[in-house]
């Protein structure tokens, strides 16, 4: 695995590193921006950014590249279908984030296969019907027949919409709308998982075609 697959995995899908891996991270990150200020170091520790634990030492003791690779192997190894490798269609090269559709590469666009853009929040099964995504529309518009492309999400599917409907949401003196986009074409197990994720309120597109 090269680098810049590496550091992919690592800043979009970070949600698949252990806790342990996630502390060693932090750890980095607050450590570099302390380096130089030894109080603000202190702070950091006692905030718990920064770690002295024998596990966080031993998984940067070869330095951030050496983790990020070991990070990312790991990942693909044991959660290979919770990524999602955008590759450009054409040249099959790595696209810069998961939601490019044009290669930096070779320059090929796929923009117009994608008709908008979903932001999650949350999901629930309705008793003997659809299951539903609810969230905010982003970008475009959202229309029954269209396909939610969940790879972004690191879920290989991408499940028909078959029902559009509208949630009212409330908290404390604030009310709004969520969309809810109803499907059946989704295992309990990838109920369960996009369940889990609904806390990072990920992006991921509708496209007009499978």
């Amino acid at each position: 695995m090269d680098k810049e697959t590496a550091s992919y995995i690592r800043n979009y899908f970070s949600n698949l590193m252990t806790d342990s891996e996630k502390l060693a991270l932090k750890h980095h990150m607050y450590s570099y921006k302390t380096e130089d200020s030894p109080k603000i170091r202190r702070l950091m520790a006692d905030k718990g950014l920064i770690s002295e634990e024998p596990e966080v030492k031993e998984f940067l003791k070869n330095g951030f590249e050496e983790f990020e690779l070991s990070v990312a192997r790991r990942i693909m190894k044991e959660l290979p279908e919770k990524v999602f490798l955008n590759n450009c269609p054409k040249c099959n090269k790595l696209t810069r984030t998961p939601f490019a559709r044009q290669c930096r590469h070779c320059g090929h666009s796929w923009h117009n296969l994608t008709v908008a853009q979903f932001k999650l929040e949350s999901c629930f099964q309705l008793t003997g019907g659809h299951f539903f995504l609810l969230g905010q529309i982003t970008k475009g518009e959202i229309k029954q027949g269209q396909f939610m492309d969940l790879t972004m999400l690191g879920l290989t599917k991408r499940p028909k919409i078959e029902a559009v409907e509208f949630a009212l949401k409330r908290k404390e003196d604030k009310a709004w709308e969520d969309f809810g986009l109803g499907t059946n074409d989704l295992t309990e197990e990838d109920k369960e998982y996009l369940k889990n994720i609904c806390s990072f309120k990920r992006l991921f597109d509708i496209t007009k075609e499978t």
